[in-house]
């Protein structure tokens, strides 16, 4: 049985070797101004960098190139993928047709990872994206279990799925905290991630916290959960789903470190041993548990119901 690729996102060039060793098999990372919600930020230079050493580990990086693009920065993307296919970037990730047009033209072979994260719903999209040059799909993460397996079923590219990690469910290029604390008479320094500057929107009939930042891309307002499946992935690695990805948005470096290890391990005994996974997965999950902080929940997501926030 062939194993799914274990696809981790750290949050600088220091953790790659790190969760390399601890199992990661490739590492999505990026610039903000490019990506949407990264857990780390990586100039060039740290991209090049982090490149070097993955492939030292002979594990993959994936640059994301995401972001929703305006003019001014789709006038930029010749000159970034030509940079990425000098640095040796392993696949591309996009959603705007126009980073599938710039690679056309700067950085003809580069493979893509089409991820639009809220309409990759069905293997027809999957497979129109395959014909234009993806290689790869990242389905949307409101599809239930069926849907996931029914989609590989029949798509004619390698299909990813997220595994772990919070999700977001809303988006706006305005930065609507900058002009909040603007309102305020304050300002606010606009940054990718610095867990002193958390911010939530508190529902107290659900008793739910989404946790709200701003980055170049705008104002992304995220799942007051994060998705768990470590005990339920035999599923998808019986159906041949390509690759599980940890997002590591808004966690740390040591929290991402052992949710890898842990994640690693589920993937290895359900490829090598179904039934020592069926024994061990309550206990993979409380080890997950263990250390989860206490304001994130841990559910399945989409993957056995239809959640509701």
């Amino acid at each position: 049985m062939n194993k799914p690729e274990l696809l981790v996102t750290p949050t600088a060039v220091d953790d790659i070797l790190p969760l390399a060793k601890a199992g990661a098999d490739a590492f999505v990372i990026g610039e903000q101004r490019y990506g949407l919600r990264l857990a780390g930020e990586f100039d060039r230079q740290e991209v090049k960098k982090a490149i070097e050493l993955a492939h030292s580990e002979g594990k993959k990086v994936y640059v994301a190139m995401n972001a929703l693009f305006h003019n001014d920065l789709a006038n930029e993307l010749d000159d970034y993928v030509a940079f990425l296919k000098e640095a040796d970037c392993d696949a591309i990730i996009f959603g705007d047709p126009a980073v599938l047009m710039a690679v056309r033209q700067s950085a003809l072979g580069m493979p893509l990872h089409w991820n639009t994260e809220t309409t990759a719903t069905n293997y027809f999209t999957c497979n129109y994206w395959g014909k234009r040059g993806a290689v790869r799909a990242v389905l949307a993460r409101e599809l239930n279990m069926d849907a996931v397996i029914e989609t590989k079923e029949n798509a004619e590219v390698a299909i990813e799925v997220q595994v772990h990690g919070m999700t977001c469910m809303f988006q706006s290029k305005r930065p609507l905290l900058g002009h909040y604390f603007e309102y305020l008479g304050q300002t606010m320094k606009i940054e990718n991630h610095e867990e002193a500057r958390n911010m939530f929107l508190h529902d107290q009939e659900r008793g739910n916290k989404y946790p709200i930042f701003e980055d170049q891309n705008g104002t992304h307002i995220m799942s007051p959960n994060d998705i768990c499946i470590i005990d339920e992935l035999q599923e998808l690695v019986e159906a041949g789903i390509d690759s599980f990805k940890i997002d590591g948005v808004l966690k740390s470096p040591d929290y991402i470190l052992e949710v890898t290890k842990i994640y690693r391990q589920a993937i290895d005994l359900c490829a090598d041993d179904p039934d020592k996974y069926e024994e061990m997965k309550e206990e993979l999950l409380e080890k997950i548990q263990a250390i989860q902080p206490e304001n994130r929940p841990l559910d399945t997501g989409f993957f056995f119901k239809e959640t509701v926030y």
